[in-house]
């Protein structure tokens, strides 16, 4: 007899179910890449794909995870409570990461339950972003979840269990418009030992800045406080400060007293990257300035200073981490007017422009200024030391500022291929 002919799984006598017949990790591709939302809805397409969406390893509960069909903020709120229960309850595999961002969510109950549940599912990134109402209490559970490695909070209020001994797996904190104590604070970054990325935006309840991290490489901190510390920093490389408080009141009773700006340094030895924002330099200007750190920054290849040019101890500052910066080749200034429009110390004259070794910056932006003389000096003074420089981009802060462009053009160039570019406000 002739023997019947097998026919493939997928084929039959209509057009063949290609997406039935795509092998299962091209499906898993392909739910990755999709918003939530939509990967549920792929549930309709074949039995094949029913349950596929159960197993993505990352949950994000944000603005695209629902439509929204109503103006009703109750409404929303309801119908997304009912999609993420529903989704934590179908979900099989491994969650990996669970994000919680919606603009119309306030803090619930029921993120209490929700940590939980993950926290015995053993997540490792968790994000939630409170964007509404009230800063939101982060519940005991999650202090017990030691296989996070990524942790973000905002609009959060921390207050761990007296049991709390750290996250010892978690590699990245981000915390902002967060409350928390100063002890709890200190033993937070203190008890996590494989930290490499903080970032710390905009928090309260606690005013200075111990940082104890071995393994931290990466810190971006933007906030109001009085003192900041390092210890046990040595991999440090990237690190963006801004200050959002004005320190003239605590520099005039600090006068002469032990110097900031060497206290900031000694634990950094191998900062590559670094930003100096909004009043931070006024900060590190406190106490004696040295014309050069004991030990220099090798490493540094890229700066970023806010600078008060009415202020002869901030120049100072940043001409002595120019100094201390043999091998720096991008530096960007961005002049910060003082509100007070005085003098805070005496204008410094080309003495402080002395003894400065031959720098090697290749590109240079400065952003702000006005024409003032404290402000060519300083441009004058780079562009003479700076031999193997390539670009200079100068913004003034308004239109019209025509007799900066021309003394510009008179100062001397220690490169012979120095363009400088003038670049007009609009």
């Amino acid at each position: 007899m002739r023997r019947e002919q097998v026919q493939p799984a997928c084929h039959s006598d209509f057009e063949p179910d290609r997406l039935s017949c795509l092998p299962g990790h091209v499906i898993d591709q392909i739910l990755s890449h999709l918003p939530l939302r939509e990967a549920v809805r792929t549930s309709v397409l074949s039995s094949k794909w029913r349950y596929k969406w159960a197993t993505l390893p990352n949950l994000v509960f944000d603005n695209q995870c629902h439509s929204v069909a109503s103006q009703d903020h109750s409404d929303i709120k309801n119908k997304l409570l009912r999609i993420i229960d529903h989704v934590l309850l179908l979900h099989a595999g491994a969650i990996n990461k669970f994000k919680l961002s919606h603009r119309d969510l306030i803090g619930v109950t029921d993120i209490d339950r929700w940590s939980l549940h993950l926290t015995r599912r053993s997540v490792k990134e968790f994000v939630l972003e409170i964007w509404k109402g009230q800063r939101y209490k982060i519940p005991s559970c999650l202090f017990t979840c030691q296989s996070l490695v990524h942790l973000e909070l905002f609009n959060c209020w921390l207050k761990p269990p007296s049991t709390f001994q750290g996250f010892k797996n978690l590699k990245s904190l981000d915390l902002q418009h967060v409350t928390l104590a100063q002890d709890v604070f200190e033993n937070l970054i203190s008890s996590c030992p494989m930290l490499e990325r903080l970032t710390l935006m905009n928090f309260d309840g606690f005013a200075n800045l111990n940082i104890d991290a071995p393994n931290l490489q990466f810190f971006d901190i933007g906030g109001k406080f009085e003192d900041i510390s390092f210890e046990n920093t040595f991999q440090l490389s990237v690190v963006s400060i801004g200050l959002y408080l004005n320190f003239e009141t605590n520099q005039n009773r600090l006068r002469g007293s032990s110097s900031n700006l060497l206290k900031f340094f000694v634990h950094l030895p191998h900062v590559r990257r670094l930003e100096v924002q909004s009043y931070f330099l006024k900060y590190l200007a406190i106490g004696a300035v040295p014309l050069k750190l004991p030990r220099p920054c090798i490493d540094l290849s890229y700066l970023s200073i806010r600078m008060n040019f009415d202020d002869s101890k901030e120049i100072s500052t940043a001409l002595c981490l120019l100094r201390s910066s043999p091998n720096l080749q991008e530096l960007e200034v961005l002049a910060r007017p003082d509100e007070q429009n005085v003098l805070i110390h005496p204008y410094c004259g080309e003495d402080e422009y002395c003894s400065c070794p031959i720098m090697q910056l290749r590109h240079v932006r400065i952003d702000g200024v006005s024409g003032t003389k404290p402000e060519l000096d300083f441009i004058s003074f780079l562009l003479l030391y700076s031999p193997v420089l390539e670009r200079m981009t100068v913004k003034p802060v308004s239109s019209g500022v025509t007799e900066l462009m021309k003394e510009l053009l008179r100062f001397r160039r220690a490169s012979g291929r120095a363009e400088i570019i003038y670049q007009e406000s609009p």
